[in-house]
């Protein structure tokens, strides 16, 4: 079986394929700033070193990747992929094999061309084969199927895979996966950038903003629409909306405004405009399975039953985002979730009040009780994202003998903490690169990924998640990951206590953009446009 993107489709990329896209719109308008928000610092400003949109939607722009999941089109998946740098691709007949051809004439950001050369680079740092490295690497995982990338001449590149696996090309496509330049060493990208997006690097100054402008020699033609792009780093809540409020902001951060907030915003900005989707976010549980007391799988059982997911939902989120389950996306947003009936024998899902019973017995059985509670630290980021279900979890754990406090870690120290292994419990937020298993389960429960953070490790699982990544028969790939996806849940080995859905806010006078379902890759930012 082969699978061809053929040139046409690569011409149409640079000329009417996005602009008569679905949500584009007529008559664009060149010219201005975008002025949107993060919520925290980059920890860096290499993507390909961090696990965290903080580095990858400021820095997005400056890059490209082989291919890239259509902007305009919110649910991401193989038949929404679309060229960027490569203009073609074919599989093998056994899908072992996965050659592009490449654009040509284009130049990164100093004036130096891209070549095949910039592409093994970029994949051979990734995958550890080449002398200078990353200094986390958290994406390692995605590529150890690729045995080699080899070039032919300067414009075609060759993917050789161990086995089949025809997920690698939504994994090249993720907003995780640009293609780095062989002629900067991938230690200098931590503080500046070198990228042929659509934007270059103006200026970055911690804690204040990143400052993004035009990149004039851009080989799409007639993109990027703005002449720059403004991200002001405001740590605050309170402090960003009254950013927006007062029309310093066109956009709030994607996928921090719930539902109170959006019902707020209604009456202070009367033409506030608002996108709900999942976020790609779930909010979850990392226990240190190598320390006391969390080595102990019927104490991580404990917990896990003691979350009363629905009623965190309900409670915390009004209602908008999704209760727990597993580690893929539930439907209507993922195409790879587990079905309702796989779903109820997940740990604290159903009755909550019947299940906080059952962790009572299990902790009593442990030797904990009332005059005994377990005493226990509970780690997140200095964000309200993780400490606000921190907080909960506390309440929730009390009821079960379970006596916990928070340790609120500096944002921007939260990944060094858990990549150590420097917690207890740790409330974690996990963004996916992509609604695809071969990315979820290689990059979060893999025995050796840096982002198990949890450190569990099943050999019998880990063949299991081989044995899916190759299935070309979907029907029977998705049977395999949700077997995975459940025994991962009952083993409390990550435990998910809800999928986020959010709203972003921003002025109508904002064009073309379209926030996806999942993945991180609608910031290139190549497409939006400002009506004013």
């Amino acid at each position: 079986m082969s699978s061809r993107i053929g040139l046409a489709v690569a011409v149409g990329l640079g000329l009417a394929a996005l602009v008569a896209g679905p949500g584009a719109t007529p008559a664009q308008k060149y010219g201005g700033v975008f002025r949107t928000m993060l919520s925290s610092s980059p920890p860096s400003l290499s993507i390909h070193d961090e696990a965290t949109i903080y580095t990858q939607m400021p820095v997005m722009p400056v890059y490209n990747n082989l291919a890239l999941y259509d902007p305009f089109r919110k649910q991401e998946g193989q038949e929404t992929i679309i060229p960027e740098l490569a203009t073609e691709w074919a599989w093998d007949a056994d899908h072992r094999r996965l050659t592009f051809k490449l654009r040509q004439g284009v130049k990164w950001h100093d004036g130096k061309p891209f070549t095949a050369a910039d592409v093994k680079h970029t994949f051979d740092v990734v995958r550890g084969k080449a002398k200078q490295r990353l200094k986390l690497n958290p994406r390692r995982l995605w590529y150890q199927n690729v045995e080699d990338v080899t070039t032919k001449g300067d414009h075609e590149v060759t993917f050789h895979l161990q086995r089949p696996q025809p997920a690698l090309l939504g994994m090249l496509s993720s907003g995780f996966s640009p293609i780095y330049p062989a002629h900067v060493a991938p230690s200098q990208l931590r503080s500046q950038t070198m990228g042929t997006g659509p934007f270059k690097l103006k200026v970055y100054t911690p804690d204040q903003a990143v400052e993004l402008e035009k990149n004039p020699d851009y080989w799409l033609k007639g993109r990027p629409y703005l002449d720059g792009v403004h991200l002001a780093i405001i740590r605050k809540r309170s402090t960003r909306l009254a950013h927006l409020i007062s029309g310093k902001a066109d956009m709030e951060v994607p996928y921090q405004v719930t539902e109170p907030i959006k019902r707020q915003l209604e009456k202070d900005i009367p033409n506030i405009q608002f996108q709900l989707n999942s976020s790609g976010v779930s909010t979850n549980l990392i226990f240190n399975t190598k320390k006391p007391p969390f080595d102990n799988p019927k104490l991580r059982k404990a917990v896990a039953l003691a979350l009363d997911r629905n009623g965190l939902v309900k409670g915390l989120y009004s209602g908008v985002s999704i209760a727990g389950g597993g580690a893929m996306l539930p439907a209507p947003y993922g195409a790879w979730g587990m079905p309702e009936e796989l779903m109820a024998q997940v740990p604290g899902m159903g009755d909550g009040a019947r299940n906080k019973e059952a962790a009572r017995q299990i902790m009593r059985e442990l030797g904990y009780g009332p005059e005994k509670p377990l005493q226990v630290q509970i780690s997140a980021r200095n964000l309200v994202t993780y400490t606000d279900p921190a907080t909960w979890a506390i309440s929730e754990l009390k009821q079960v003998y379970v006596e916990a406090v928070l340790e609120a870690v500096e944002s921007g120290n939260w990944h060094g903490k858990v990549a150590r292994r420097d917690f207890q419990i740790g409330m974690n937020r996990t963004a996916n690169g992509g609604d695809e298993p071969d990315i979820t389960f290689y990059e979060h429960y893999a025995c050796k990924s840096q982002r198990n953070y949890s450190d569990f490790c099943d050999s019998e699982l880990e063949r299991k998640v081989d044995a899916q990544s190759q299935e070309v028969d979907v029907a029977k790939r998705k049977a395999l990951v949700n077997e995975i996806d459940l025994a991962l849940q009952q083993a409390g080995a990550r435990p998910m206590l809800l999928h986020t859905t959010a709203y972003v806010a921003y002025y109508p006078h904002v064009k073309n953009f379209v926030l996806h379902q999942i993945g991180y890759s609608q910031y290139r930012m190549q497409e939006i446009w400002l009506d004013k």
